[in-house]
C-alpha cells in the first residue's frame, strides 16, 4: 500500500470517529495523530498527557508547546506509575500495568465528557517488539488509527516532515522505566537518576540515547555514529564526573549502541 493511500485511509478512520481523546506524549507518532486528527475534526479532538515521575520534564514542556502552537485543546492528567500495584517491583508485565492504569483515567474522561473513542499512537512497527502494554489497549478498546492505517515509524516521519511538524525528526523516547532491567525495583529516585544523566548527554549534544540503570552501573547508549565521540578524553572524563555526581559508581558505554528493547535481550 502506498504511503498516500494509508494517509487517506487514517483521515478516513478519524472522520469515521466524529469525536476522539487522543493519548499524547509529545513523541513522533502521538503529535503526528493528533495534528491530523485535529484537521479532520477540529475542535472534536481533546489530547490527553499524563504527567508523572517517568516523564521526563522536558518532554512535557515540548508537548505543552505542540498543543499551544496548533491551538489545540488539551488536558493534563497526574498518572503515577510507582503508585499502581506491583509496578515498582518491575515485572515482566510492567508496561500492561501502566497501560491498564493511564488509559482506565483517560476512558473515563471520554466516557464523562461525551467522546465516542480514545486514540493511541502505536503504529505497524511496535507489532514486531515485546509490548505488553498493547494487551491493556486491546482490553480497554482503545483505538490504534496508526497501526490500522498501516503506517510505519518511517511513514509518520516522512508525513509529519510534509505537514511541517518540528516533530518529524524527533529522537525515539520511551518512559524513564524502560531503562530498568526486569525484577529490579524502580524507585523515584532512580528514576531522577536516569533522567539527570539522559539530559546531561541530551546538552552535550547527543541526540538518541538511553541510559540503562544497573543497579550501581550506567550503561550508555548513543546511536553506533555517535560512539567514536566517546574516544575524546574531554568528553569522557565529562560524563564520567557528571554520572558519579548523580550517583552512578560505574559508567559503561555500550558497543553495540542505542537500539530499542535492549532491557529485553536474553529475557523475552
Amino acid at each position: 500500500m502506498c504511503l498516500d493511500t494509508k494517509f487517506e485511509s487514517l483521515k478516513k478512520r478519524l472522520k469515521e470517529m466524529e469525536r476522539v481523546v487522543v493519548a499524547f506524549s509529545g513523541g513522533v507518532d502521538s503529535s503526528f495523530l493528533l495534528k491530523v486528527a485535529h484537521e479532520v475534526l477540529g475542535d472534536n479532538v481533546l489530547a490527553v498527557t499524563a504527567k508523572s515521575s517517568t516523564y521526563p520534564e522536558r518532554e512535557f514542556r515540548e508537548a505543552m508547546q505542540f498543543v499551544s502552537d496548533y491551538a489545540i485543546p488539551h488536558r493534563v492528567i497526574v498518572s503515577e506509575e510507582l503508585e499502581v500495584e506491583g509496578f515498582a517491583e518491575n515485572p515482566l508485565n510492567r508496561c500492561y500495568l501502566c497501560k491498564k492504569e493511564l488509559f482506565s483515567k483517560i476512558k473515563q474522561i471520554a466516557i464523562d465528557e461525551g467522546y465516542k473513542f480514545v486514540a493511541e499512537g502505536s503504529n505497524k512497527d511496535d507489532l514486531g517488539d515485546y509490548r505488553p502494554g498493547l494487551q491493556a489497549i486491546s482490553e480497554l478498546s482503545i483505538v490504534s488509527p496508526l497501526k490500522d492505517a498501516g503506517l510505519t515509524k518511517n511513514d509518520i516521519r516522512t508525513l509529519s516532515k510534509e505537514l511541517g511538524l518540528k516533530t518529524w525528526d524527533k529522537p525515539s523516547f520511551a518512559c524513564l522505566s524502560s531503562r530498568f532491567p526486569y525484577g529490579e525495583k524502580i524507585t523515584a529516585e532512580k528514576l531522577q537518576m536516569v533522567d539527570k544523566a539522559e539530559q546531561f548527554l541530551i546538552d552535550l549534544g547527543f541526540r538518541q540515547i538511553r541510559v540503562r540503570h544497573h543497579g550501581n552501573v550506567a550503561r550508555i547508549e548513543v546511536e553506533e555514529e555517535n560512539i567514536e565521540k566517546f574516544l575524546d578524553k574531554q568528553i569522557r572524563d565529562a560524563v564520567y564526573t557528571k554520572f558519579r555526581e548523580i550517583g552512578y559508581v560505574h559508567v559503561a558505554l555500550d558497543l553495540k549502541g542505542y537500539r530499542t528493547g535492549s532491557m529485553n535481550e536474553g529475557v523475552i
